[in-house]
């Protein structure tokens, strides 16, 4: 049993817990870390993973870097340190955490023949970090790569490859790219 804050229209917990199967299966608000690998070449390019065929939303679909559901009592940071280091093996510092901003998603889908309501407030950040390897966990994370950030919006806002990403996130990765310029190398 994984279980989630319960959270108001701010991201902030409500004292209330629930299974993360219950949440998708009641739409309740909860949170999520969303980290976007950065690095810059001859252009700004981002690190794209493509989901596990076995996850409950989205299987084999390109995603952001890494993200996960934060669990009961721990925090946005705090989540996307431990999904950093669980999903592809890099371990980074809470001040490696550029803060892009926040989304709120909703949507309802089916995957694997159930219902599935995704409700989540999520935080966005950028890490501006090349990683010589990665070490993928299986059961989430088929495969990573790298994309050219203008190709990989193009794409996303045209549906040319296969993805879940949410074309808003990229604007606000784009403002984060533009807020941290001068420390983007």
């Amino acid at each position: 049993m994984e279980l989630l804050d319960i959270v108001d229209e701010k991201g902030l917990p409500t004292g209330e817990v629930i299974d993360r199967g219950i949440a998708h299966e009641k739409g309740i608000l909860h949170r999520t870390s969303h980290v976007w690998f950065i690095r810059k070449r001859n252009t700004i390019e981002i690190l794209l993973q493509k989901r596990s065929r076995n996850k409950d939303s989205w299987p084999g679909y390109y995603d952001i870097s890494t993200a996960g559901h934060i669990p009961a009592g721990v925090g946005f940071e705090e989540s996307a340190i431990r999904e950093c280091r669980e999903e592809l093996g890099i371990d980074i510092q809470k001040e490696d955490l550029l803060y892009c901003g926040y989304r709120t998603v909703y949507y309802e889908e089916q995957f694997h023949g159930k219902p599935f309501i995704d409700n989540q407030y999520s935080n966005v950040y950028i890490v501006n970090k090349d990683p010589e390897s990665f070490t993928l966990q299986k059961e989430e994370v088929e495969e990573v790569i790298w994309m050219d950030f203008e190709e990989c919006k193009q794409g996303v806002l045209n549906n040319t490859f296969k993805n879940c990403i949410v074309y808003h996130e990229l604007e606000i990765i784009e403002e984060g790219l533009k807020k941290y310029a001068s420390i983007i190398r």
